[in-house]
């Protein structure tokens, strides 16, 4: 008697590919185990990334935001599948399951997804001149004869502002701002389809952060690239990008475009996000809302909704009921019982 196939049960409903998305992430999840005992077994899990869900189009920037620790940086290296495998989800690139592509074929879409670090300084090797840095994946992958391999690094690097004798000088040699170039030059070398920018600017002067800003805009009308931002500055959030997600704890709860979302914050938490935004007015008076508590541990998430431990609106249903993503207005989502019909 043959055996009978069982299929495992998903906690979502799977998505089927849209060509107007480049990357359609749906109800991804990420945990990490924690060991523990004589034998160093799993005592628990570190829910990183918990459950988030958007669509993001060809050409477009969606800025993901929220407090450290929530999450932010763990989603886009989950996304580009660089944190081993994920817990559960589907991450969909050109309509492809990235978790589903053999280390071969993964070798093949890796120049399609790139990822600028936070830290520029760490993130180069300090052993290699910038030439070979930006150059190294360009002739692994062989995507230049080698005839002409100087010449298209030098073509990369004068796109990203720097000169062509950069080429023979290490990493230490340069500013912050020049790093974060090198690191910029780097991904863009691979003639790349989307770009995680993992917080390319927290680390460099305001001044530098305008050049670095523009000179990402710049590319991106250039080569149609695809960003996903994440910062911790709204402000520079609201300049770059399209869609805005806020995090908090794993999870997304607030997605829309930036204007709806800067105009009419929805979530209590988002809303303190804002009110946190200095204001270059010294007479202007801030309504901040000052948030009580600290982030509860991933490793043990409160339960319902994951922000009623320090949220003003709190209700008895909010400790106990996980809220839905509602649609309030087109295009604007929130995780909220506030906006329960």
């Amino acid at each position: 008697m043959a055996q009978e196939k069982t299929e495992k049960k998903l906690d979502y409903e799977p998505v089927t590919y849209d060509p107007q998305y480049i990357l359609m992430v749906n109800h991804l999840k990420k945990y990490f185990p924690i060991k523990g005992g004589m034998v160093s077994h799993t005592v628990g899990h570190v829910k990183a990334v918990d459950g988030v869900t958007f669509n993001l189009k060809r050409g477009a920037t969606m800025g993901l935001v929220g407090e450290s620790g929530c999450g932010k940086s763990t989603t886009g290296r989950t996304i580009l599948r660089l944190s081993g495998d994920k817990t559960d989800g589907q991450v969909l690139f050109n309509g492809q399951e990235v978790y589903d592509l053999s280390s071969k074929e993964m070798r093949a879409l890796r120049p399609k997804m790139q990822i600028i670090f936070q830290d520029p300084f760490s993130s180069l090797s300090p052993r290699l001149p910038v030439g070979e840095i930006i150059g190294e994946a360009v002739r692994e992958h062989k995507l230049v004869p080698k005839a002409e391999f100087n010449d298209y690094i030098d073509q990369v690097m004068d796109n990203c502002g720097l000169q062509p004798f950069h080429k023979d000088r290490y990493p230490h040699e340069f500013s912050g701002g020049q790093r974060q170039r090198i690191c910029i030059a780097r991904a863009l070398a691979l003639n790349p389809e989307f770009i995680v920018c993992d917080e390319p600017v927290s680390a460099l002067d305001v001044s530098i952060q305008a050049q670095i800003i523009n000179l990402l805009k710049e590319l991106q009308e250039k080569y149609h690239l695809t960003y996903l931002f994440i910062s911790h500055d709204l402000s520079v959030v609201e300049h770059i990008s399209d869609h805005v997600g806020v995090m908090y704890l794993g999870n997304l709860v607030e997605y829309g475009e930036t204007e709806d979302i800067f105009r009419e914050p929805l979530h209590p938490y988002t809303k303190a996000l804002f009110s946190a935004i200095p204001i270059p007015d010294p007479k202007a008076k801030m309504n901040r809302i000052v948030l009580e508590g600290s982030i509860p541990s991933p490793a043990n998430p409160p339960a319902g909704c994951k922000f009623h431990t320090r949220c003003q609106y709190c209700m008895e249903r909010c400790k106990s009921e996980v809220p839905v993503q509602k649609e309030v207005e087109p295009g604007h989502f929130v995780r909220c019982h506030l906006y329960d019909k």
